[in-house]
């Protein structure tokens, strides 16, 4: 049985909010909301990050097919550059609150900040992804469906080592950078090399 509470309260609809990608490189950042259904049997339901990716492959299935709503949005790495992380991360949530077939009263945020979503009340949850079942259930979405996007990335630019890395600041994506630029993909309001090497880089159109 997981040890993550199901809920917050018992009276509101509960939608959970996670993000993925905040710390990459390259790609988007995708955010998930998620109400559950008390039926599930969300047993094996963690923290995304202590899951092996085939638990979270099978958890996916489980949480799109028995959750009561649920949505995947993302925003560019053009749209990172121009709201800056954080505020895309939100933005992401809004996103995929936008998405729900069903409004949720009651929204759980992972983290310590959040930018309100209309007039719904929300509760920051630092590490609530290890806490609540809702939250862990959208960082499950979000990472998913994230690292199916950079697999299908990785196919059309072998050489960064997305399909392992999946975008995050790992030496040899960095080595990748310096020896062959900087691709449409890449934050270009990231450090993505020291300061007087990222000056030079070109980014493709």
């Amino acid at each position: 049985m997981s040890n993550l509470a199901f809920s917050y309260q018992d009276t509101l609809i509960e939608a959970g909010c996670d993000e993925a990608g905040r710390g990459c490189l390259a790609g988007p950042v995708f955010a998930a909301a998620v109400i559950l259904d008390p039926k599930m049997d969300l047993s094996e339901l963690n923290d995304s990050k202590k899951l092996s990716a085939k638990k979270r492959e099978e958890l996916r299935e489980i949480i799109e097919e028995g959750a009561v709503a649920w949505a995947v949005a993302q925003l560019s790495p053009a749209e990172i550059d121009k709201h800056n992380i954080l505020q895309a991360s939100f933005l992401a949530m809004h996103r995929a609150l936008d998405q729900l077939t069903i409004t949720p009263e009651l929204l759980l945020i992972d983290g310590n900040r959040f930018r309100p979503y209309k007039e719904i009340p929300h509760h920051c949850m630092i590490k609530g992804d290890g806490r609540f079942l809702s939250i862990a259930a959208a960082s499950i979405l979000a990472k998913t469906h994230r690292d199916e996007y950079m697999l299908q990335q990785a196919e059309k630019y072998p050489e960064y080592g997305w399909s392992s890395n999946k975008g995050y600041p790992t030496k040899a994506h960095r080595a990748a950078i310096a020896q062959f630029g900087a691709t449409p993909l890449h934050r270009k309001s990231f450090r993505l090399l020291p300061e007087a090497e990222q000056k030079k880089l070109s980014f493709e159109d």
